[in-house]
């Protein structure tokens, strides 16, 4: 029940993956709750978020299945010497989904068109000139710049092409590197969602946040067109530069933040190598709903020991970053995920779950390095691998 002295029990800013999860699933478990989004554009953004099938539990996939509209049962890597069928499932979530859903589920608790001005933990002040007062606030708006990450960046522009016929493409292309590799290491994400449909996005892993849409437009042309695709229209163009962490002090980017709950990139909660967040996503949502006390200062703490937790335990994947970006050739980026894609499925599905085996770490930096020996020597060195083993 809402207390007199303030205007909802959770606040949530910012309309995003993390916080949309968050009130929805606060819906599901604590009803009695008030809890209201105040997002300045459109809930849920101009985004797909995809994720792979093991990387959810269970009883995680039974409460997002409304939310997801695009699903298959395997997918496909193609490298300029490695071509293969992964057999793990794959399955997307649009942004026009997860409004309908959440819209739906919440109405008038979801205020959008309106910018915040300043946030505390238990106010948000809009640009209307109105001041809510919440228990908590929990601000996902998103990944901010941070002097206590060290980041590179997957950069990418992708659209959704309706073609003139069929392009008879029956699974996903997570990763096409057969083409031109620059800025870094590059590839193209294909995703078929209907016989005519495809959503294409050029991606590059670069050291620089810098996006030019019309030379990535023009790539997805020359892309269509070498398949032998050829484009009706251009039904919907979405772009996005995503955090790929290298390194930090997890413990000062949580002190910056003075005591503010963040949800989502603005809590460093994504796949280190990947990416991906909607995984950690929901698995916040569900810490957040099975709260007895939805205070700011205990929402805080959890979050962020939540957060801290979870980086401290992916620290390997930090070290493999560091040898995609600091011990090859922008050019010869590629060779590392061609490497890696060589080792078997339900290895590469811990990978993407981010739940590996000692014996996979040991497995994944087997085998003749992809990379120049003495680079990868300095570069693992100088993450600690040799101290650490792959603890």
């Amino acid at each position: 029940m809402t207390m007199p002295d303030r205007d909802c029990d959770i606040a949530l800013v910012g309309g995003g993956l993390a916080n949309g999860l968050i009130a929805w699933r606060l819906r599901q478990r604590r009803p009695e709750l008030l809890v209201r989004i105040f997002e300045a554009g459109a809930i849920g953004g101009n985004h797909t978020w995809s994720f792979h099938a093991g990387d959810i539990s269970a009883e995680t996939a039974a409460w997002l299945e409304p939310f997801v509209c695009h699903r298959w049962s395997d997918y496909e890597v193609r490298f300029p010497a490695r071509r293969r069928v992964i057999g793990t499932g794959y399955q997307s979530v649009t942004s026009e989904r997860f409004r309908q859903v959440l819209s739906a589920t919440l109405g008038d608790a979801i205020e959008t068109g309106f910018a915040v001005e300043h946030l505390t933990a238990n106010t948000v002040v809009l640009a209307d000139g109105r001041t809510i007062r919440a228990a908590c606030v929990i601000d996902g708006r998103g990944f901010t710049p941070t002097p206590h990450l060290q980041l590179g960046f997957q950069k990418f522009l992708g659209q959704e092409a309706e073609l003139a016929a069929p392009h008879r493409l029956v699974r996903p292309i997570i990763m096409d590197a057969t083409v031109p590799q620059r800025d870094g290491y590059r590839f193209v994400y294909v995703l078929p969602l209907s016989t005519t449909r495809l959503l294409v996005e050029d991606t590059y892993y670069a050291d620089g946040p810098d996006l030019d849409p019309d030379r990535l437009r023009t790539s997805i042309d020359a892309y269509l067109a070498s398949h032998g695709w050829q484009m009706k229209a251009v039904e919907r163009e979405e772009h996005g530069v995503l955090p790929i962490a290298l390194g930090g002090d997890i413990q000062a980017f949580w002190e910056e933040k003075q005591g503010q709950p963040s949800s989502g990139l603005a809590a460093a909660l994504f796949h280190p190598t990947t990416g991906y967040s909607l995984p950690d996503a929901v698995r916040l949502a569900d810490c957040i709903a099975a709260l007895p006390d939805i205070a700011s200062p205990s929402v805080f703490t959890t979050i962020r020991d939540h957060s801290i937790a979870t980086w401290k335990e992916r620290s390997y994947f930090r070290m493999l970053n560091k040898l995609l970006f600091l011990a090859g050739e922008p050019a010869e980026r590629y060779r590392i995920l061609e490497h890696f894609h060589r080792l078997p499925d339900g290895l590469i599905a811990r990978f993407y779950a981010g739940r590996l085996r000692l014996s996979d770490k040991l497995r994944i930096l087997s085998g003749k390095p992809p990379v120049p020996v003495g680079r990868a020597v300095r570069v693992l060195a100088g993450a600690g691998f040799f101290r650490r083993a792959v603890a």
